[in-house]
């Protein structure tokens, strides 16, 4: 089966073009035009992945990946206009797994979707090969368990809402429990770029990962910052 995107793009022709790329190389996309109206389409349709630009009639990107994150399980990449920290910050913040600068190359966009979609549970991406399924692993510290078979974590009794990139992150960082991790490790291994010295992705999820994990945000002790060097999961401090 193809991979389902749904892409959210109000300029038509481009929406057109890109639609036109991504299925010569084997998906299957359906285009939405509106923001007011792609709300319904994705949690009806229910596609494995969004590709969601921010500037919408009706209703901006950002207001749509806000009502939609709960219910959506799938994944969103979010195209900003301008290369902007608080766009990209924003976005992330309300549950987008990745975002991209327009104007955006074709192929960037088809290798990062191919990236998304690996680390994806359960999609189908006849494009690519190479996907892992994952070696069972199943990590404990306490009350909080992550494995990476399911793609799950749990807090005692209480399983953990995650995105997909917020798990990749979550996974990465208890792998390495008691290490320190720079941003620049965290965005070779999961988007494969190095650290610019302005990207703030990492730090945008560490702080959604710190609320969902019931961690203080003015003094976390679950996953610590270790000033001028990166972050730090801990082993204790899960009782």
């Amino acid at each position: 089966m193809k991979t389902r995107i749904l892409l959210v793009e109000d300029d038509e022709r481009l929406a057109d073009l890109t639609a036109e790329y991504l299925r010569k190389n084997d998906f299957e996309v359906s285009i939405e035009v509106r923001g007011d109206t792609a709300e319904a389409r994705i949690l009806a349709e229910d596609p494995e992945l969004v590709i969601l630009d921010v500037m919408l009639p009706g209703k901006d990107g950002f207001e749509v990946c806000r009502a939609v994150r709960e219910k959506y399980k799938g994944i969103i990449l979010m195209l900003t206009a301008r290369d902007e920290d608080l766009d990209q910050i924003l976005g992330l913040e309300l549950g987008a797994d990745d975002y991209l600068a327009k104007p955006v190359q074709p192929r960037l966009l088809l290798a990062r979707i191919k990236a998304l979609l690996r680390r994806a549970p359960g999609t189908a991406n006849p494009t690519d090969q190479s996907a892992e399924s994952g070696d069972g692993a199943e990590l404990s510290f306490g009350t909080f368990t992550i494995s990476q078979a399911t793609r799950s974590a749990h807090l005692g009794s209480d399983a953990i809402d995650l995105t997909t990139a917020e798990f990749d992150l979550l996974w990465l960082l208890a792998r390495h429990a008691g290490s320190i991790l720079s941003r620049d490790n965290l965005l070779q291994e999961l988007r494969g770029i190095g650290f610019d010295g302005l990207d703030r992705s990492i730090d945008a999820r560490i702080s959604r990962l710190r609320r969902k994990l019931g961690d203080d945000p003015e003094n976390p002790s679950r996953i610590k910052t270790v000033r001028g060097k990166g972050y730090l999961f801990s082993k204790h401090d899960w009782q």
